[in-house]
């Protein structure tokens, strides 16, 4: 049986799960939720690639992205174009975006991702 690896986290969940050389990332969400959707974003980005660098891992080892907005009809471009600036040259996981009701009424993004180790 393969070994189960995790990290940080709470009672509730883990910051990051590692099993069969594939790193589970739990969603996160913006430590300053006062932010609008462009720095909620960045910080979530920077958040993620603190925790796959702990992982042993980066960004262009992404596998699957899902990512959860708030409005997205208002957010979808801003997300993109942030998006399309932080993720590595030919390191595009597989991605679904969907409109959420999030937890907290000042959440406006969640991101979660997986990678190879």
């Amino acid at each position: 049986m393969s070994e189960i690896i995790r990290s940080g986290g709470n009672q509730l969940m883990s910051d990051y799960v590692i099993h069969n050389q594939v790193v589970y990332v739990s969603g996160i969400v913006a430590a300053d939720k006062s932010g609008d959707i462009r720095e909620q974003i960045q910080d979530i980005l920077q958040e993620i690639d603190s925790r796959l660098a702990r992982a042993g891992t980066d960004k262009s080892k992404l596998l699957t992205a899902l990512i959860w907005l708030k409005d997205i009809e208002s957010d979808f471009s801003v997300l993109n174009e942030l998006w399309a600036e932080w993720v590595a040259p030919q390191g595009q996981p597989a991605r679904a975006t969907c409109q959420a009701l999030m937890a907290s009424p000042d959440v406006l993004v969640e991101i979660t991702v997986t990678a190879a180790v």
